[in-house]
């Protein structure tokens, strides 16, 4: 089983959602990169339960112990490790699920895997919580990215049947100036309503996160299974709770016709640039320099309230589940900086590979 991600820059996670800590280690950064914590912690601040009425109630601290990496604020050619405390766990909330797993969660999956050795508590190793020490990594590839050129964002596309605008052109912060993630603040007025109601009935909701990279030059990635967009949907399908990928028009691409899917090519300022980009800014696995688009689609929260059929491991009898614990109505808004977080950390390792 790996916790690791990246080629030239290694990346690998460790620890339990409710284990004494958690943490990460990043391998391969280019030394003398100043990297501000203050900007590391606002990030993670942006997937941090417990601030209002569609995430979790468990609330942690979320900052960062600096073991090794950095001298100073800048990092010096060592691997980078940060850990983080776990302080607030109510492991009892769980003790159930030891033989009855959750409809549509890993319980089942990994108590098979392991031979019912598997840390239960809040998922174990399979947890959310993971996604911590994963933005840590992306908070610090994102601010090199930046003294690059390169700049990547994302927002909730999605909630239920509730639309947001898509991206178009290049974001200037966080229209984001939002509390809620979404270019139309209307939009996300409604999300927040549409999970506050299915969290009434004990329910949870699903979405879609769009994210963007801007300014990565062409001829970056390369075939065949090493390409830019299998190493992203790689990444991304390893956030808890991913169900799907798809980059530019996507699957709406089956139902055009090439006179429409197609970008034309243009001269813009001496550069080649498309007039559309249905592709999303990758072809044959190679960035052509137009924005890099894509769209992670996370299914519904499967701790509900609501109970649910399910099995007893040990008796081998069926059972209803009444599921304990603090969980997320919806976990697509928390996500959002995961989704920034992972892309930041594979893009960063193809720049570091460069063309």
């Amino acid at each position: 089983m790996s916790s690791s991600l990246g080629n030239k820059l290694k990346v690998q996670l460790f620890g339990q959602s409710h284990s004494r800590g958690l943490g990460v280690v990043i391998d391969g950064l280019p030394a003398g990169e100043e990297i501000d914590l203050g900007q590391v912690n606002e990030f993670l601040r942006r997937r941090m339960g417990g601030r209002n009425t569609y995430s979790t109630k468990r609330a942690e601290p979320d900052l960062p112990e600096i073991l090794s990496g950095l001298v100073g604020n800048k990092t010096c050619g060592a691997p980078l490790c940060a850990i983080f405390e776990n302080t607030n766990t109510r492991g009892s909330d769980y003790d159930e699920l030891r033989a009855v797993p959750r409809p549509s969660h890993a319980d089942y999956t990994a108590f098979v895997k392991h031979s019912g050795h598997n840390d239960v508590s809040g998922g174990g190793h399979f947890s959310g919580r993971l996604t911590l020490p994963l933005c840590f990594a992306g908070a610090v590839c994102l601010q090199l990215l930046e003294r690059r050129g390169v700049r990547v964002d994302a927002h909730v596309f999605s909630i239920g049947d509730v639309l947001d605008e898509p991206f178009c052109g290049l974001p200037t912060g966080l229209p984001f100036g939002n509390d809620f993630p979404t270019v139309s603040k209307g939009a996300g007025e409604k999300m927040v309503l549409a999970i506050e109601a299915a969290a009434a009935e004990g329910d949870s909701l699903g979405g879609v996160v769009e994210c963007g990279v801007w300014g990565l030059p062409a001829g970056l990635g390369g075939p065949i299974f090493d390409n830019i967009e299998s190493r992203l949907a790689y990444g991304l399908f390893a956030i808890p709770a991913v169900k799907g990928v798809e980059f530019g028009a996507g699957f709406g691409a089956a139902a055009m016709r090439g006179s429409r899917y197609n970008d034309p090519f243009r001269m813009d300022q001496g550069k080649v640039r498309t007039k559309t980009n249905n592709s999303g800014g990758v072809l044959g696995g190679i960035s052509n320099g137009m924005p890099i688009l894509l769209k992670t689609a996370f299914k519904p929260t499967p701790s509900i309230s609501i109970p649910q059929e399910s099995v007893n491991l040990v008796t081998g009898q069926d059972i209803t589940l009444n599921v304990k614990g603090r969980h997320d109505p919806c976990i697509v808004p928390r996500a959002v900086p995961c989704v920034i977080a992972t892309t930041a950390i594979i893009i960063f390792d193809i720049v570091l590979e460069g063309v």
